[in-house]
């Protein structure tokens, strides 16, 4: 697999606190990576800083074979790129149809991959709830219509920030099966949750993110075989 991104000693900055310290990481086309690590170590900033909506940062980020580091948001979700962000950012005046559709694109090759039916057919609870608004709908649906919507650009990457969090078991479990269609489909993913041990299950690799910098990287295998690093980083 080619490689899709690269992270080169990133460091991103709120004001005169830094909150990441030299960070590298390269995913592959098509590669999932589950994100994990206590709060507060740097994950969500370092979603934000590969979206363009942190715009302090220095290092490199190449994505899709050009540099992002100054890069705009919008010109870096047109390069294939998208963002579920805790919290979901759902519209809520908007209906379950017209959060979607508003979204619609072809990929950066003009493929059409992930339609309107194609949603609804991963998420049927999203169709039972097609003409209801936003506001309406429980957290589970809300996430479910946050990840449709970025389907519906047809990425070549999704980053998921707190995938599962406030969910219940049974939505959670909705949530991983997606990933793994979305994995199927060859779309990289890299995941922030806290369930490691459900992400281990659909990630190919898992990163170890403390103090803003990465602790470990590696399979879920090998990071199973290091009982102390998850000890020292997740206190489990």
């Amino acid at each position: 697999m080619s490689t899709l991104l690269a992270i080169h000693d990133l460091r991103s900055f709120y004001g005169v606190s830094q909150v990441l310290h030299g960070v590298s990481l390269t995913v592959r086309r098509g590669e999932q990576i589950a994100l994990i690590g206590r709060n507060g170590m740097g994950k969500t900033t370092l979603l934000k800083s590969l979206t363009g909506l942190l715009a302090d940062k220095r290092g490199e980020i190449t994505f899709a074979g050009g540099s992002t580091l100054g890069a705009k948001p919008e010109d870096i979700a047109r390069k294939g790129l998208a963002y579920v962000p805790e919290g979901r950012g759902v519209f809520g005046s908007l209906s379950v149809v017209e959060n979607l559709t508003m979204a619609a694109r072809p990929g950066v090759t003009g493929t059409r991959r992930w339609t309107l039916e194609r949603v609804f057919e991963v998420f049927p609870r999203l169709y039972q709830r097609r003409m209801n608004g936003g506001q309406q709908l429980s957290g589970g649906e809300q996430q479910m219509l946050s990840i449709g919507r970025a389907l519906m650009t047809n990425p070549d990457l999704i980053l998921l920030d707190e995938a599962t969090e406030g969910l219940a078991p049974l939505i959670a479990q909705d949530i991983w099966r997606t990933l793994r269609i979305i994995g199927e489909e060859g779309i990289a993913t890299i995941v922030v949750d806290k369930d490691h041990r459900s992400l281990s299950k659909v990630a190919d690799r898992m990163v170890v993110m403390t103090k803003g910098e990465i602790a470990f990287d590696g399979t879920p295998a090998q990071l199973a075989a290091e009982p102390a690093i998850l000890e020292k980083h997740l206190g489990v």
